[in-house]
């Protein structure tokens, strides 16, 4: 073999392998495009909705994807083979999740889910505590970069909003390491010291708290506690923006017998109770009120009622008269001084009184 010849074979040789290598490269690159692609296609189906085969591949053309709606056909029957997929004998074809599919099957979240997990983040993460948002991070961020994939999406996002019935308010700022060691306690239910200022104080005190409960009310969030040195165990109310510092405690919190969080809202305690009022007996729970409104200013009760036993009566002079039983709290004297010249009259005297802020005979 002469020289050439050797060398004709070694140049035959290398451009071979690489024409070897640039096939893997693109057979690489087809199969990851093959994942992505089939990735979006598993993420836009449901579990208790039907998905047409066309909504499927117009939501892959919106996500960049240059395919045919056969290739989208050709994806969902081969994905059906390894996944707990379904499809229906309807025309056009729908495919959805199996019922019983296991939520670990799912490898990416549909618009729908993305679109629930941003108004979670925007709206409830002041309530979430530590151990639960490092969990949720990851679903965020997933969300978010999905919605920033999708253009129907980022119209929704920009016509839903969630606004204050009352006029809003900037949250006061709390202590980040206070809030999160009061989470934690709270999750795994154990004490803690605190340093806190009361509303009516200048000075911190010092507590030892039994952590009970959070509560939102507007912008202000509270923590429900009983103190260790208060041998009646009340529950009281802790306004996280006053915790100056929070530190865990080893010890195990104790909560009230037969205490129950939604018997504990339902009987008025966060409603705060009004002096005048808290002259009445139980200190206004439960009362009966008789509201004595022009018909404009009522007009909202006869759509959202005061409570279940609410009654409505249209009078002659084109007046309403709304009767219901409610807890009587400070907040619901400032909700009907709100309605000013609009309420004519209250029932028991004291709420007028309190609502009117005036002396009655």
């Amino acid at each position: 073999m002469t020289e050439q010849d050797s060398n004709s074979i070694s140049a035959d040789s290398t451009n071979n392998s690489k024409d070897s290598d640039s096939r893997k490269d693109a057979a690489s690159r087809h199969g990851a495009a093959t994942t992505a692609r089939q990735w979006q296609v598993l993420s836009q189906l449901q579990r208790n909705r039907w998905v047409g085969t066309t909504h499927v591949y117009e939501q892959l053309m919106l996500a960049g994807f240059d395919i045919s709606l056969r290739t989208v056909q050709r994806d969902l029957n081969a994905l059906a083979k390894r996944f707990p997929i379904e499809k229906n004998n309807a025309n056009p074809q729908g495919w959805r999740w199996c019922d019983d599919a296991p939520l670990q099957s799912l490898p990416h979240m549909n618009l729908s889910q993305a679109v629930a997990f941003n108004m979670v983040e925007a709206n409830l993460t002041q309530l979430l505590p530590p151990a639960i948002l490092d969990e949720l991070f990851p679903w965020f961020d997933l969300a978010r970069r999905q919605l920033k994939n999708s253009k129907v999406t980022h119209s929704w996002i920009d016509r839903v909003r969630i606004e204050p019935a009352t006029q809003p308010l900037i949250a006061p700022n709390i202590d980040l390491h206070s809030k999160d060691n009061i989470y934690h306690a709270l999750f795994y239910q154990l004490q803690i010291q605190a340093c806190y200022t009361r509303s009516n104080k200048s000075q911190a005190s010092e507590y030892t708290l039994n952590p009970i409960a959070i509560i939102q009310r507007g912008v202000i969030i509270y923590l429900l506690a009983t103190r260790t040195d208060d041998s009646e165990a009340i529950i009281r109310t802790f306004a996280l923006h006053r915790f100056a510092s929070v530190e865990l405690l080893e010890t195990a919190a104790k909560t009230p017998d037969n205490f129950q969080l939604d018997s504990y809202l339902d009987a008025g305690s966060m409603g705060f109770t009004h002096p005048l009022l808290s002259q009445l007996p139980d200190h206004g729970k439960n009362s009966a009120i008789e509201l004595h409104f022009t018909q404009k200013a009522g007009r909202s009760l006869t759509e959202s009622k005061l409570s279940d036993d609410q009654t409505v009566t249209m009078n002659d002079d084109y007046t309403l008269t709304i009767t219901a039983t409610v807890n009587l709290t400070s907040q619901l004297v400032w909700w009907l001084r709100g309605f000013g010249k609009g309420l004519l009259a209250a029932k028991p005297q004291l709420l007028y009184q309190a609502v009117s802020d005036i002396d009655l005979e």
